[in-house]
This record gives C-alpha cells, structure tokens and sequence, in this order.
C-alpha cells in the first residue's frame, strides 16, 4: 500500500508563493513507476487535475493556468514530490491532494475526475489572499 503524506500549503497574498510536498512511502518498489499527481478541488468546483511527476519520466501538466507559474519536481531520495506555486492568483485557491496512479501507468492515464488513481492523500489547503 502506498501512503501520501502532503505539506506545505496555508495563505499567500496574490502574487506570492507557495510549496506543496508530498512524502511517499510504501510500495517503495514501484514507486518510481507511478505518476504522483496534484489535485486541486476549489469551492464549488469539481476535482481537477494540476500537474503530475514521474521519477523516471518527469513532469506533466493538465492546467493551462499554472504555465510558467507552477514547476513540480521530484526527489527520489527522500521519495518526495513537490510542487513550487508562484505568482499565485485567487483561482489557484481551493483543497490540494496529492495523488498515486497505478503502477507502470504513465501520468496521460490519469484522468481529471481521478481515474487512473489508486491511492489519495488527504489534502492540503491554499487560500490566496487579494
């Protein structure tokens, strides 16, 4: 069984930025071979997928909105994901999951409903001041 541990997170005015990480651990095998994904569920909106890492095949990206603003890398020694938020804007807002597609899948087999993922984190919030 996989486990996600997130943090970072908390308020940041317009503009500013924020770290999300996410720790994995178990499963350490197969790890590399999952996509950790990056939901974000914001107030009154349905889930959606943000952006998403590979160990071996780095990064992709579901939202055109976070272009040149979001970066998510992975550090396979410490099992960790993290994804550096700039220049942040009020839509960014909302509930942030941390998310494990299943083993060998590639990060296109996610889907932003979160189909594909086969285990969950249980969420940080961001909340951006304007």
């Amino acid at each position: 069984e996989v486990r996600l541990a997130e943090s970072g997170g908390g308020s940041a005015q317009a503009g500013g930025s924020l770290r999300l990480s996410c720790t994995i651990s178990g499963d350490s095998e197969y790890v590399s071979r999952r996509c950790i994904v990056w939901f974000r569920r914001a107030t009154g909106k349905g889930l959606e997928a943000v952006a998403g890492f590979r160990f071996d095949r780095g990064a992709t990206y579901w939202d055109d909105s976070v272009n040149g603003r979001f970066a998510i890398s992975g550090e396979g020694a410490k099992n960790t994901v993290t994804m550096e938020m700039n220049n942040l804007k009020p839509e960014d807002a909302g509930e942030y999951i941390c998310a494990a597609g299943r083993s060998y899948h590639s990060c296109s087999s996610i889907r932003g409903t979160g189909d594909g993922v086969d285990f969950w984190g249980r969420g940080v919030q961001v909340t951006i001041i304007s």
